[in-house]
């Protein structure tokens, strides 16, 4: 089959303007370019915004502000975080800048400071969605809503409790007290800014954080939602690539998580090559890419059952299938719930056990 990859890969240019090259004396790779627009669009935007509304709060401008910035705004920032929380963005002897986006930018989404690393670098990673990751999705059945819910609401009430004593069994003091100061913190921090205006702090901070929270759990259930229980460490049937979408485009190539998992340090501007490079690969591994669409898509494609669109945008690489019944079958042997043993007793076994 012969596909055509429209996303995202690094054009090398001549001509930066001199702001342009004030920033590229500071970051790492000139790749990285488009995360200092989207920072100083949240600093001489987002930030002021903000502040004017905790000393003159109109719902008028806080309502549309608030839908607009997570809209617009929140899948660029986080997968910006993500990206620089992979590959540093600033050089060495600038490395008191990289805690700009984690400390100083990330609690306007809903990021708490490093508590975003520590579970996606030093846990998710590390895990690969198996038993011992504390957002492994296999132990759920992947097209349910109320499993969905289960899932998030596990994390967002008992998911900081789970990753500190995750890093206490490793003996990570390092990142326990990172993620306790990060949450603690913030907590604080709102806390203390709703006695100076609390409508302010509900829309800036604190609603960003519980929909912040919801759509990273509802991307990763999208992410890991196909997964071959035959192989489930095996990156290729555990994880999933969306190709030529928006999503894309605005957020830096996320849509390869295949890739990604394959290999965590690459570029976001070589994962289009990446995919075609190695689609024999794909191919031989019944690997699941879908066309058009984003893993936000197929969440809600799933928890609603609407297997045909999803079949409509599913796309076969080795040409295996002869009708949409049949990717639609495929695609259901790819959600069914695995049984699964954690090696150690967490918040999410015993929660599991007793319902």
């Amino acid at each position: 089959m012969d596909l055509v990859i429209n996303d995202p890969v690094f054009i090398p240019r001549n001509n930066y303007n001199f702001i342009e090259r004030q920033f590229l004396k500071l970051i790492r790779d000139e790749r990285d370019l488009p995360f200092i627009k989207l920072c100083l669009r949240i600093i001489l935007f987002v930030i002021p915004v903000s502040v004017f509304l905790f000393f003159h709060f109109t719902w008028w401008l806080a309502v549309p502000f608030l839908v607009f910035n997570i809209a617009t705004g929140l899948g660029p920032f986080i997968l910006m975080l993500h990206n620089t929380s992979h590959r540093k963005l600033f050089k060495q002897e600038y490395d008191y800048l990289n805690k700009i986006i984690p400390w100083f930018l990330g609690p306007f989404y809903g990021e708490t400071p490093e508590t975003y690393f520590s579970h996606h670098i030093m846990m998710h990673h590390a895990e690969n969605n198996l038993a011992d990751d504390l957002s492994c999705t296999m132990n759920y059945q992947r097209d349910s809503f109320i499993d969905f819910m289960k899932y998030f609401s596990l994390f967002f009430f008992l998911g900081i409790g789970d990753l500190t004593y995750y890093f206490t069994r490793k003996n990570r003091w390092k990142f326990v007290k990172k993620v306790l100061v990060g949450e603690i913190g913030f907590t604080i921090a709102c806390i203390g800014l709703c006695f100076v205006n609390w409508q302010a702090t509900l829309m800036v901070f604190i609603l960003p954080f519980v929909i912040a929270r919801f759509g990273m759990m509802a991307g990763n259930w999208g992410q890991h939602a196909f997964i071959n229980a035959a192989d489930p460490a095996n990156n290729y049937t555990n994880s999933l690539t969306c190709i030529n979408s928006n999503y894309n485009k605005l957020c830096f190539n996320d849509g390869y998580h295949i890739g990604h998992h394959l290999r965590p340090s690459m570029h976001w501007t070589e994962m289009p090559v990446e995919f075609e490079k190695n689609i024999e690969k794909y191919k031989q591994n019944d690997a699941i890419v879908f066309e058009g669409i984003d893993f936000f898509v197929v969440w809600f494609m799933l928890v609603t059952h609407n297997y045909k669109f999803l079949a409509s945008k599913y796309v076969d690489l080795a040409g295996r299938f002869t009708s949409k019944e049949e990717v639609i079958n495929f695609l259901k042997t790819r959600v069914a719930k695995i049984e699964m043993k954690r090696g150690y007793p967490n918040i999410n076994v015993i929660f599991n056990n007793v319902h």
